[in-house]
C-alpha cells in the first residue's frame, strides 16, 4: 500500500473548528454505521476514519514477503482416526503454534454450503433495510445481539472502515427471537457447527501441551462462544484508512471464517504476511490467554469470528 497523503489524521486534528468529539457522537448517534455513509454517496471519508501514515505503512506486504512465508495448513480427516494419526495432526498443530500462532486448518467437519451460508447471512444483515438495522444498534454489552461500528469508537485515536454484528451463543445461547430474522437460523446452525469444532480443538491442544485431551475442557475454557462478523463497505478512499487496525485477540482462541476476498494479513518475523483465502479452510488464531499459559482460562469465553 503506497500512501501520498502526510500527516492526514495530524492535520485534521489541528484544523481549526475540528471537534472529534461531535464528529464521532454525530456518527455514532446515526445508527447507520459505514455502510450508511457509502449509502449517502460520500466520496471524502471523515476525519475520523484516517490513520496516521506510519501505520498504514507499517502494514503493507511486498511480494516477496508474500511468497516467502505460508501459514501452515493442517489436515483433520484423522483426528478420529487411528493413534499415529492423531499423533502427527497433533505435532502439526503444536509446531505451528510455536512458530507462527495460526494456522488454517481443511476437513473440519463445518459443510461449505454451511460456512457459506454463514458469511452471506453476515452480509443480509448489513445490506437490508437500513431501519430494520436501527433497531439492533447498541453499544450496551450485556445485549445477547448488537450491531454497531467499532466497538472502541470513542477510545481508538482512528475508527477502523467497517460495521460489525456481535452475538453471544453460549455459555448461555439467546432466545431465538433476540436474533434478528434475516440471519437468525444460519447463526444458529453455524454456531453448532463451530462449537464442536472448537470442542475438538480444545482436545488438540490439550495433547500438544503434553497435557489430558480433556484438560482444557474440565478447567472450563470451553465456556464461550462469541461471534463476530465484520461488514467492509467499498471506501471511498482506501489509502486513508483500515479494514481492521493491527491487534492481538485476548481471548483463548478464534477461529475465522474468510469470504473469497482476502484482505487478512499476520504478522510473522517482523513481516506483514496474506493469509488468502483457502477453499474451505478455516483461520485458527492462537490469542493471548493461550500464549499466557493454558492455566490462566478459567471462566472466559472462547471467541470466534466471522467473516
Amino acid at each position: 500500500m503506497v500512501v501520498t497523503s502526510i500527516g492526514e489524521e495530524d492535520k485534521a486534528q489541528n484544523k481549526p473548528g475540528y471537534d472529534r468529539k461531535s464528529e464521532l457522537k454525530a456518527f455514532d448517534d446515526s445508527e447507520t454505521g459505514v455502510k450508511g455513509l457509502v449509502d449517502a454517496g460520500v466520496t471524502k471519508i471523515p476525519h475520523i476514519f484516517i490513520h496516521e501514515k506510519s501505520q498504514l505503512n507499517d502494514i503493507s506486504t511486498t511480494g516477496s514477503v508474500a511468497s516467502k512465508f505460508s501459514v501452515p495448513v493442517i489436515d483433520f480427516e484423522g483426528i478420529h482416526g487411528g493413534p499415529a494419526q492423531r499423533t502427527e495432526i497433533i505435532e502439526k498443530i503444536r509446531d505451528a503454534c510455536e512458530k507462527w500462532g495460526f494456522f488454517q486448518v481443511v476437513n473440519h467437519g463445518i459443510p461449505m454450503f454451511v460456512m457459506d451460508d454463514m458469511i452471506d447471512g453476515v452480509r443480509r444483515f448489513h445490506e437490508q433495510d437500513t431501519e430494520v438495522k436501527k433497531g439492533f444498534y447498541s453499544r450496551d454489552v450485556t445485549r445477547k445481539f448488537i450491531y454497531n461500528s467499532n466497538f472502541d469508537l470513542y477510545q481508538a485515536p482512528a475508527a477502523n472502515w467497517r460495521d460489525t454484528i456481535s452475538c453471544v451463543m453460549a455459555p448461555q445461547p439467546p432466545d431465538p427471537q433476540e436474533l434478528p430474522a434475516i440471519c437468525r437460523d444460519i447463526l444458529i446452525e453455524y454456531s453448532k457447527h463451530v462449537m464442536r469444532l472448537g470442542l475438538a480443538l480444545f482436545e488438540l491442544l490439550s495433547e500438544a501441551l503434553g497435557l489430558n485431551p480433556n484438560r482444557l475442557k474440565d478447567m472450563d475454557c470451553a465456556e464461550g462462544l462469541f461471534v463476530i462478523g465484520h461488514y467492509y463497505p467499498a471506501c471511498p478512499e482506501p489509502d486513508l484508512t483500515l479494514g481492521t487496525s493491527n491487534h492481538a485477540d485476548s481471548g483463548f482462541f478464534t477461529i475465522l471464517l474468510q469470504d473469497k476476498i482476502g484482505g487478512l494479513q499476520i504478522l510473522h518475523e517482523n513481516q506483514w504476511v496474506d493469509v488468502p483465502p483457502f477453499p474451505g479452510a478455516l483461520v485458527v488464531n492462537i490469542a493471548d490467554l493461550l500464549q499466557a499459559s493454558p492455566y490462566d482460562c478459567h471462566d472466559l469465553f472462547v471467541f470466534y469470528f466471522g467473516i
